[in-house]
Parts: C-alpha cells; sequence; structure tokens
C-alpha cells in the first residue's frame, strides 16, 4: 500500500522516535568513521575493536569463517586487518553488530529481524561477489556495505515498533499486512534520514534512498548490483518477501550489469550457502 494509505498516527509515532535508537554498534561507527577520514593504522584498528570485547570475538568468528577467510584462519583482530585489509575488518565490526542488533524480547518483532538479517547479509555477501565478478573487484568491500545497509531503516522502524510496544503505545497484536505496509511506506525515507545523521559516506546513503526508485540512474553501479541482489534475494525467497514470479534477466540491472543465467544460478547458489552463515 502507499504512503497515503498508513495511518497517520502511526507514521508520527513511528518518525517521532529517537535517531539513537539501537541501530549501530558505537565501536563499529568509529571503525567506519577512521575509515571515511583515512586516518587509521592497523594498531589504531585492532585497538578499537578490541573496546568491546564481545564484539571482537563475533569479528574473529566472522572473519574465519568460509564466506570471509577461507581456509586461512586469523587469532587477533591486528592479524584479521593485515590480511583482509582495513575495509573488509570494519565491514565484519558492522556486520556483527548488525547481527547482534537484529534481536528482539518480543517473538513477533524477532522473527522479522531475524528474516532481515538473512537478507541483508544474504544481500552483502551477494553483493561482494557480483562485484568481483562484473568487473568491480577494486571496491567489491563498499559494495558490501551498501547491501548490507540498504534496508537498514526497516530494522529501524522496528526498533522503534519495538519501544512503543514496551511503552504500551501501541498494540503489540500486529499482523504481517501491517508491518509489511509500514515497512513499504517508510523504511526507505527513515533509513537514508538514519544514515545521514549518522555521517555515512554520500554513497552508502544514496544506495539506501534509491534502491527502490523506479527511475534510477544506471550509471551508478553500486547502486545497480545492490538492486539486482536485492531482487535476487526477493526471487529466492531470501528474507520476508518470497517473488518467484521475478524474471531476473529481464531486469534493467541485469542488462547494465551484463549479467546472464549462469551468473544468476552461481549467485543463487551463493545466497542458498548464506542462509547457513548465521552469526
Amino acid at each position: 500500500m502507499s504512503s497515503v494509505a498508513l495511518p497517520e498516527t502511526v507514521r508520527k509515532l513511528l518518525a517521532s522516535q529517537p535517531i539513537e535508537l539501537p541501530i549501530f554498534h558505537p565501536v563499529a561507527l568509529k571503525l567506519q568513521r577512521m575509515l571515511s577520514d583515512y586516518d587509521f593504522t592497523v594498531d589504531e584498528v585492532a585497538q578499537v575493536a578490541n573496546e568491546d570485547q564481545s564484539l571482537a570475538s563475533q569479528m574473529l568468528k566472522m572473519s574465519n569463517s568460509p564466506m570471509y577467510m577461507g581456509r586461512t584462519k586469523v587469532a587477533t583482530i591486528k592479524e584479521a586487518v593485515i590480511r583482509l585489509g582495513a575495509q573488509q575488518v570494519i565491514n565484519i565490526a558492522i556486520a556483527a553488530s548488525q547481527a547482534a542488533a537484529h534481536s528482539s524480547t518480543n517473538p513477533a518483532l524477532d522473527r522479522y529481524m531475524k528474516e532481515m538479517w538473512l537478507h541483508s547479509h544474504g544481500s552483502a555477501l551477494g553483493a561482494r561477489w557480483l562485484a568481483q565478478n562484473c568487473g568491480m573487484r577494486g571496491i567489491a568491500d563498499e559494495i558490501y556495505l551498501a547491501a548490507l545497509l540498504h534496508d537498514v531503516g526497516k530494522l529501524y522502524l522496528l526498533k522503534a515498533i519495538e519501544r512503543l510496544v514496551q511503552a504500551g503505545v501501541i498494540n503489540s497484536l500486529f499482523d504481517d499486512e501491517l508491518v509489511l505496509e509500514i515497512f513499504e511506506a517508510m523504511h526507505v525515507e527513515q533509513g537514508y534520514r538514519l544514515m545521514q545523521h549518522w555521517n555515512f559516506p554520500a554513497m552508502y546513503c544514496d544506495v539506501v534512498r534509491d534502491h527502490h526508485l523506479e527511475a534510477w540512474d544506471p550509471s551508478n553501479k553500486m547502486l545497480a548490483i545492490v538492486r539486482f541482489v536485492n531482487l535476487a534475494c526477493h526471487r529466492f525467497g531470501v528474507g520476508l518477501k518470497h517473488e518467484p514470479e521475478l524474471v531476473l534477466p529481464l531486469t534493467l540491472e541485469a542488462e547494465v550489469l551484463d549479467i546472464g543465467e549462469m551468473q544468476i544460478a552461481e549467485l543463487e547458489a551463493l545466497l542458498e550457502e548464506s542462509r547457513e552463515a548465521v552469526f
């Protein structure tokens, strides 16, 4: 349904929630700022990552998983930075913190969050793979992060709903149709607002803002990849949506990226594998 159909009282309640809801881990944000400013050393990245031992432990677990490191294992964050590079380690920090953020004590909300994490993480892994296979290997890590965060507005909205339920402001009994209507009406605007508030670079903000636009810029290859992998996740049922009728080879995104049936089949296999890589 359109944003007009969403009850205005619900829209105002959700939009009025504080931007500091627990969406991003402070350590992950600090690492992202260091990377954006090009102002860091290997030791500094390791020092900041180790400020939260729980997060650092999860980062090492992800770093050593087959989806990231492969057979080569690392024992410390510093070793991970040396072997993987700062961008990928910071991506892993953000992914690890996002995995932890996608949880709720409310069983209904927790189900949505877990499905959303499957979608976000699968999108990130798929987008990195597409970048490496579409002539954009040099910015594959940046494309990974853009895909990881493209639906961050949905997490923000669920955190806002969770707070309002806890406060007794809205009823905890809501159905899939209402939640999906809220997502459709608000997740792009709220995600874009969130990314700007936390000073993420414009290329990431633009992907959050434009990943559902009908009229989008085909010259933005990062956006094209995120849009395509998002559609692929819908096509193969990775996340809340399952749209098996989507014909991926006929999309503008596939045309722009020159993606054929063989690459789509390989991407499907990777997305299926990503379901098992839940952290």
